[in-house]
């Protein structure tokens, strides 16, 4: 999934520059610098990256809009809701970092994700192949203030979006649309992706002094049996130009499309004590993942399933 490309590069030029001016200076006039240049340079980089890897395989249009709500199970828009929180949340924090006020923090912070994913928006409507989606600039706007809303109100993140990923079968059945590596069915398919709501139980009950401060419960949601984007009546059309089959070879397989909602446990690394600001900047990112945990599934298939790990 391209967001999630550009969330990673954007992070990783954050953290590696902020990281390195705060062993050599704590003025905040100088992290204000690098972070600056720490941000321009991962805008580049990632947006440079993006139209060489997505868009230059495909021909420009005149700019245009595309409505695809209606596609994947909207796991594409829980995507964007995902990368604008982590983008906004990563932006608060690095404004904090380099000593900006409070209220410019708040505002500039959280905005990072809408101008990114903004950028990304308005390339897809020069795009044939996609098209500029309200659904999507919607989703941006719910993930930014996600992250805003919480540190406005708590001046903390106590409810966190989380990805996870489990490989699924259907990837080689169509595997130029869902990747044929690890990596590339990481971003690309959308049937193994979860996308968490987790939320940190002590920070909701502060005088209860047994419950770890790290304790979160997570509530998931995922989609399978998806092979195209509205429908799988293409299905076998794309199965079996893959894997080289007849109808009557995947007579048993299961099409039908439904959606998965879960409840799990989870780990919240940022709630680890540590004075290493090098461990902490590593629990901040990590913590875009959700942790391995025993969960139960309720889904539109009519099958509650439990799962003593799911990840």
């Amino acid at each position: 999934m391209r967001l999630l490309i550009l969330h990673t590069i954007v992070c990783l030029f954050l953290c590696k520059n902020c990281e390195a001016q705060d062993s050599l200076s704590s003025n905040f006039a100088s992290r204000k610098k690098t972070l600056v240049v720490a941000a321009a340079t991962g805008y580049s980089v990632a947006i440079i990256g993006l139209n060489q890897t997505w868009y230059k395989n495909y021909p420009r249009s005149k700019f245009h809009f595309f409505d695809d709500n209606q596609e994947w199970l909207q796991m594409d828009k829980m995507g964007h809701v995902f990368t604008s929180y982590q983008l906004g949340r990563f932006g608060i924090e690095s404004m904090q970092w380099a000593g900006y006020d409070s209220a410019s923090a708040l505002w500039f912070g959280s905005s990072v994700g809408i101008i990114f994913l903004s950028t990304v928006e308005i390339l897809d409507g020069f795009s044939t192949q996609w098209g500029f989606s309200m659904g999507d600039m919607g989703s941006n706007l719910a993930g930014m203030m996600l992250a805003l809303g919480q540190h406005a109100e708590w001046g903390e993140q106590r409810i966190q979006l989380k990805f996870s990923y489990q490989k699924n079968s259907f990837i080689s059945y169509r595997p130029e649309m869902f990747g044929s590596t690890l990596p590339e069915n990481i971003l690309k398919d959308y049937n193994g992706q979860t996308y968490w709501l987790s939320v940190n139980v002590p920070s909701f009950l502060p005088h209860r002094k047994y419950i770890p401060k790290w304790l979160n419960i997570a509530l998931g949601y995922s989609a399978e049996n998806m092979i195209g984007a509205e429908n799988n009546d293409k299905f076998y059309e794309y199965a079996c130009k893959n894997i080289n089959c007849t109808t009557t070879d995947l007579s048993g397989v299961n099409t039908y499309r439904y959606r998965q909602y879960f409840l799990s446990l989870d780990v919240d690394l940022t709630k680890i004590k540590t004075r290493s600001r090098f461990l902490k900047t590593i629990f901040s990112v990590v913590s875009i993942v959700k942790f391995p945990a025993p969960a139960i599934e309720w889904n539109t298939y009519g099958k509650p399933v439990f799962h003593g790990i799911y990840f």
